[in-house]
C-alpha cells in the first residue's frame, strides 16, 4: 500500500470553498463563515476580523470522507485548532480556542460547498 505525499493529499481540498455558520455551544445561531482551502492553506473568513490568518492544513482519507486539521493564529487572540470532515459537499468541523496555551472555548462549523 502506498501513502500519498502530504502535498498530494493537501491538493484534494485545494480550490474548494464552504459557506456556513460558526456556532457556540448551546446556541442555534452564529456568525456567517466561508472556509477556504487554497495552495495547502486553510482560512476562515469569520476569523479575519480577529486577526487570524491562513494556516497549513493536513488531510487524510477516512471511511467517512476527507478529514482535515489546521491551526490558525492571531497576534491578539491566540490560536484556533480546527478539525473537521468533508463528506461530498458538506463540511462539519470543530474549532478549539487556545489562549495562553490553554483551551478556552469550543465552537462548531456546519457548511456547504460553494460551486
Amino acid at each position: 500500500m502506498t501513502h500519498p505525499s502530504s502535498t498530494a493529499a493537501s491538493s484534494s481540498l485545494d480550490g474548494r470553498r464552504f459557506e456556513g455558520v460558526v456556532l457556540e455551544r448551546g446556541k442555534t445561531s452564529g456568525d456567517a463563515d466561508t472556509l477556504i482551502f487554497e495552495r495547502g492553506l486553510f482560512r476562515s473568513t469569520a476569523c479575519d476580523q480577529y486577526g487570524y490568518g491562513d494556516g497549513a492544513y493536513t488531510l487524510r482519507t477516512t471511511g467517512e470522507g476527507l478529514a482535515f486539521a489546521a491551526e490558525t493564529t492571531s497576534p491578539l487572540y491566540g490560536s484556533l485548532r480546527w478539525a473537521g470532515t468533508v463528506r461530498g459537499e458538506k463540511l462539519d468541523a470543530t474549532l478549539i480556542v487556545i489562549r495562553d496555551g490553554k483551551p478556552t472555548a469550543e465552537k462548531w462549523v456546519v457548511a456547504g460547498e460553494v460551486r
